[in-house]
């Protein structure tokens, strides 16, 4: 990395993605990696500088890197999304990423945009005021710690994710990480993992900068003996909310004081868990890993604390939410509000309801199929009911933002209704288990969905979760743009009772919103960054959202 110049405006950074074996829990796994690292590298600019990362591809995929929630006004072409805006980098080949960093300050994250590679490749994205640590709108911290929700798993990321493509589920990771380390809850033999270790000093702030990189599950993160004050989400400031439990969802950020005030002569653990909202049959595997927090100045070299016998105490546990609790991640996310008043959106010109399902089609177009788990359909997720697929023959060999601004192998595109095609009981919980109920609901589509915006417009999306064969949260991400959370609910939403508790003073914003449980969230937006946009939920494409061409340049 080298800061060119006296005003410190050019960031240069050279990614080298490559395999490497690493051993954790006594098996040796070959993993997909930039710079031999897991996590990443991390990328620290400040508000204004420009950026040039080159990739070097030495993996045997082909990848792009998303420079998630980095709003690239102007800009699409570098927004990382294979076949969206760029072709992918084949093996053996670079590619240079150039941005700015404008109007943005505080934590985001970057991440391969390629089949399930984002769970190893991936790394925090910092961006620091122009004035420094003292423009901060709380105090100065003594440090800044990077905090990285991550998954180890012992697969083929790239095969697994071809699998579940092809309708084959049931694969999860073997434990959680912090910032890469397993922790002591995992052993082998005896042989304890390492874990990730925090010193702090008596009564020095700290602000934890976190990021969810795991695939698929929201997560708790607790400190046993401390509260954490939220100051940012998804880099923009909201007002200091003190809380025992963080609720981070996939792709979100997290920007949290910590004091250090408890009774320094002992350590604590850093507990993240994963939630499961789904009572799966069979359960799936509890994801949680620890850190410790400890004090510098009177632990043991071990990190505990001697005892009057010699005997060191072990750290405290913290008590974790119910691995199945949804109310904590709901009072969560509808606590937080903007630290300013919002410029939010009063008059919304274009108004969307987007029932987020599972769906089945039949394998090999062959109709009628079985349904309800069968193999001869496949299950997948939905938008409206239609799951987004790239356009074949020609035009896939295009990136459709390429084909639009060059007007060349342009695809005919579907576009994405306005409504669900079918209306019913959306938080029905006898859908959840396959049978006849849901069977009538499962018949779905796939075609290259796009919804085109005109420049300047506001637009008001209500998600909608469904519990078609599932009951998970939801995590939304819109590329390019932030979005105005001004309502959750649970259940149905129903515009006529819930339009009156929007929040339209100061809701907060998000590049990254979690749709609940079988309930819906609503969101605002302005179309001010003309490009094509990508938006998708849980690991899955399911639509694009284009906006104005017409200013995109190259």
């Amino acid at each position: 990395m080298s800061k060119l110049g006296a005003a410190a405006t050019a960031i240069e950074h050279t990614f080298v993605v490559s395999q490497v074996n690493m051993t954790r829990l006594c098996n040796e796994t070959l993993v997909t990696v930039v710079n031999g690292q897991f996590p990443g590298p991390m990328v620290e600019v400040t508000e204004g500088d420009s950026v040039a990362v080159h990739v070097v591809n030495k993996s045997p995929y082909n990848l792009t890197i998303h420079w998630h929630g980095v709003k690239q006004r102007l800009n699409c072409w570098a927004d990382g999304v294979p076949m969206i805006t760029q072709c992918p980098i084949r093996p053996g080949h670079n590619f240079t990423y150039r941005f700015n960093i404008t109007v943005q300050q505080g934590t985001l994250w970057w991440h391969a945009h390629v089949a399930s590679l984002r769970a190893s490749v991936h790394g925090a994205l910092i961006i620091r005021p122009r004035q420094g640590a003292t423009s901060y709108p709380f105090p100065k911290p003594h440090r800044e710690i990077p905090i990285i929700i991550g998954e180890w798993w012992e697969t083929d990321l790239v095969q697994m994710a071809g699998n579940m493509t092809d309708g084959y589920f049931g694969f999860n990771p073997v434990a959680a990480t912090l910032n890469g380390k397993l922790g002591a809850l995992y052993n082998w033999s005896g042989a304890m993992e390492e874990g990730y270790v925090l010193e702090v000093e008596p009564g020095k702030t700290y602000l934890l900068r976190c990021s969810n990189a795991v695939l698929t599950s929201e997560h708790y993160l607790k400190i046993t003996g401390h509260k954490l004050t939220v100051v940012a989400a998804d880099a923009n400031y909201v007002t200091p909310y003190t809380t025992d439990t963080v609720a981070i969802a996939p792709g979100q950020t997290l920007d949290a004081l910590l004091v250090a005030d408890a009774p320094p002569r002992r350590s604590y653990y850093m507990v993240s868990m994963g939630s499961q909202p789904t009572l799966a049959n069979p359960p799936s595997p509890v994801i949680v890993t620890r850190g410790t927090v400890q004090y510098r100045s009177s632990s043991s070299s071990d990190g505990h604390e001697p005892a009057g016998n010699g005997v060191p105490l072990p750290p405290m546990v913290p008590d974790m939410p119910d691995l199945h609790d949804t109310a904590t991640s709901f009072y969560f996310h509808g606590n937080l509000t903007s630290l300013h008043k919002s410029r939010v959106p009063t008059r919304v010109d274009e108004h969307l309801l987007i029932m987020l399902s599972a769906g089945s089609i039949c394998r090999r177009g062959h109709r009628p199929c079985k349904r309800s788990g069968d193999m001869e359909s496949n299950v997948l997720v939905t938008m409206n009911n239609i799951s987004f697929e790239l356009p074949a023959a020609a035009a896939a060999t295009t990136p459709l933002l390429e084909s639009h601004y060059y007007h060349r192998n342009e695809p005919a595109y579907v576009t994405l209704p306005d409504r669900p095609q079918r209306a019913f009981n959306f938080a029905d919980h006898a859908l959840i288990p396959f049978g006849p109920k849901e069977a009538a609901l499962e018949p779905t589509g796939k075609a290259t969905t796009a919804r085109r915006f005109r420049h300047g417009m506001a637009v008001e999306v209500v998600f909608q979760n469904t519990a078609v064969m599932q009951s998970d949260y939801n995590p939304m991400h819109l590329h390019g743009h932030d979005m105005f959370v001004v309502a959750q609910g649970r259940g149905n939403y129903d515009a006529a009772r819930d339009v009156a508790r929007y929040n339209l003073v100061d809701p907060h914003l998000r590049n990254t919103v979690l749709v609940p449980s079988l309930g819906w969230t609503a969101v605002r937006f302005v179309t001010d960054n003309p490009g094509v946009w990508y938006i998708f939920f849980t690991a899955t494409m399911s639509t694009i959202l284009q906006l104005a061409w017409q200013q995109c340049s190259s």
